[in-house]
């Protein structure tokens, strides 16, 4: 069984923790908080990284959630603009608020990752791909083995996405 970290049992820890990252010298938070200096090496080589990866972890979902509530708050704006744009018979400014409703909608999805990319292209969703696909279906419903291969083929290029 290892030994027990000082520091990590420490009450003090999360101040011992911000004064190792603020590089402070090891001897001075030693004498401070009553540590050794060879416990605050080893803390600070065992255990900080995963600390430090898991502080910027919350600060990327701190700051994610931070511009969902902007960009949430943008869309809101602007759907509140496009209504009043209604109410007053202003055609032209509640087709300039759509457009920006739509890229508000895409960005909230990109955001969300609900929406890989704005350029992604869902080809098993096109109108086009679909009427396309029961084209060749159906123009190779005289050969079965072939129909078979290529439904198939579709099928398993579907589910690999």
């Amino acid at each position: 069984m290892g030994r027990t970290c000082t520091v990590c049992t420490h009450d003090e820890h999360h101040a011992v923790n911000v004064a190792l990252v603020s590089r402070d010298p090891y001897r001075h938070i030693a004498k401070h908080y009553g540590l050794s200096v060879g416990s605050l090496s080893r803390h600070a080589k065992e255990h900080l990284p995963a600390l430090l990866a898991k502080a910027k972890n919350a600060v990327e979902v701190a700051e994610a959630d931070s511009l969902l509530v902007r960009v949430e708050s943008l869309y809101r704006h602007t759907e509140a603009i496009l209504e009043a744009a209604e109410d007053n018979n202003e055609w032209g400014t509640a087709l300039q608020a759509i457009r920006e409703c739509r890229c508000n909608l895409e960005l909230l999805g990109r955001v969300t990752k609900e929406l890989e990319s704005a350029s992604t292209v869902h080809l098993n969703l096109n109108p086009e791909w679909i009427e396309l696909r029961a084209i060749i279906v159906t123009a190779l419903e005289p050969y079965p083995d072939a129909r078979g291969s290529v439904l198939r083929a579709l099928e398993s290029a579907d589910n690999g996405r």
